[in-house]
C-alpha cells in the first residue's frame, strides 16, 4: 500500500494512504543501515500490521523530487512565506534569510504580507517595488476584510506548498480561511497522535484540495545560514546578476569594489537598499563563520 508521510514524531511516522485511512508507522532498521531517514512529505510504501489500530511498518521510501534541509521536508512545489505588513513590523532580514535558503534549495517563494486592513497604500507599493524586482512574486491579503484569499488559493492549486512565516502574522487563520476544511484535517491528525492542533511544534502535512497540500512548519524568529560560501551569497539574490557585467573584477562581491554595477544600481535605486543592506549583514556573517 502507499501513502504519503504527513507527520513525524519520535520514531513514529504517520501516512495518509490513498484510501483515506491514516496509519501509524514506525521505519524498518534498513533505512538505519542506508543512513537514510524518513521525510514529511514523502511517498512511501507500507505494510499493514494491524488494520482495526491502522499500525504498519514503512517499506520502502519512493523516489523523491526534491528533499530540503530546513525545513526538513521532502516533494516540495514551493513555498509561500507570509508575514504581516504592520503589527507586527515585518523583519525584512530575516524576510532575506528566509529567500536565500530556499534559492540555495532551488525552491520557488511567493510573499504574501497580510493584514493589508491596517496599512496604507504606500507601503503596499513599496514592498511589491522591493521584491518584485528580485523577481519574487508578491500578494496582499486581509483577513478581516476576506481580501486577496481567492489569488493566494490558486497558486496553491494542484501543489505541494510549504507555509512559512514567524509567529503572530495569520498563518493559521490564512490557512483555515483559504481552505476551512484544513481544521478538520488538522483536528482529525491530532487526535489521532495525540497532539494539540493550535501550536505548531513539528513540520506537518495536511490536504487541502484536490492533489494540493500544505506543510505547515513552525513559527521562526530566527534564522542562521549553515555550510553556505560567502563568495557564493550573491548567487541568491537574484536582481543583482543584470548588472554584475557592469563590476570591474570577475568574481566582484559587490562590497569593497570600488567600480560595481550592483552598487551603482542600489544607488539609482534599481536594487533594493535594504535588500542590500542584508546582503552585506549576511556576507559578513558568513565570513566572520568561515574563520572560525
Amino acid at each position: 500500500m502507499t501513502g504519503k508521510i504527513l507527520k513525524g514524531i519520535a520514531g513514529f511516522y504517520y501516512v495518509h494512504s490513498k484510501d483515506g485511512n491514516l496509519y501509524e508507522c514506525k521505519a524498518k532498521g534498513i533505512f538505519r543501515n542506508r543512513n537514510v531517514k524518513p521525510l514529511v512529505g514523502d511517498d512511501v510504501e507500507i505494510t499493514v500490521l494491524d488494520e482495526a489500530e491502522q499500525k504498519g511498518n514503512i517499506e520502502e521510501i519512493l523516489p523523491r523530487k526534491n528533499a530540503l534541509v530546513r525545513p526538513a521536508v521532502a516533494n516540495v512545489d514551493q513555498a509561500l512565506v507570509v508575514f504581516s505588513i504592520t503589527h507586527p513590523e515585518p523583519n525584512f532580514n530575516l524576510l532575506d534569510r528566509f529567500l536565500v535558503m530556499m534559492e540555495s534549495q532551488d525552491v520557488p517563494v511567493h510573499i504574501c504580507f497580510n493584514k493589508i486592513d491596517l496599512s496604507e497604500h504606500e507601503k503596499m507599493a513599496d514592498l511589491r517595488k522591493m521584491y518584485e524586482a528580485a523577481g519574487y512574486p508578491v500578494y496582499f491579503t486581509s483577513i478581516y476584510e476576506n481580501k486577496g484569499i481567492g489569488t493566494v488559493r490558486d497558486i496553491l492549486a494542484g501543489k505541494t506548498t510549504v507555509l512559512a512565516g514567524p509567529s503572530g502574522v495569520g498563518k493559521s487563520s490564512l490557512t483555515n480561511l483559504l481552505y476551512p476544511e484544513a481544521e478538520m484535517e488538522t483536528a482529525r491528525i491530532s487526535e489521532k497522535i495525540q497532539r494539540g492542533k493550535h501550536t505548531t511544534r513539528h513540520s506537518e502535512l495536511f490536504g487541502i484540495g484536490n492533489q494540493t497540500y500544505m506543510m505547515d512548519t513552525p513559527g521562526f524568529s530566527s534564522m542562521y545560514l549553515e555550510d553556505m560560501e560567502c563568495g557564493r551569497l550573491k548567487e541568491y539574490f537574484p536582481e543583482f546578476e543584470p548588472y554584475e557585467p557592469d563590476c570591474r573584477f570577475l568574481g566582484c562581491v559587490h562590497i569593497g569594489e570600488k567600480v560595481c554595477g550592483v552598487k551603482d544600481a542600489v544607488t539609482e535605486g534599481k536594487i533594493s537598499q535594504s535588500r542590500y543592506d542584508n546582503y552585506r549583514l549576511l556576507y559578513e556573517e558568513l565570513k566572520e563563520k568561515r574563520r572560525y
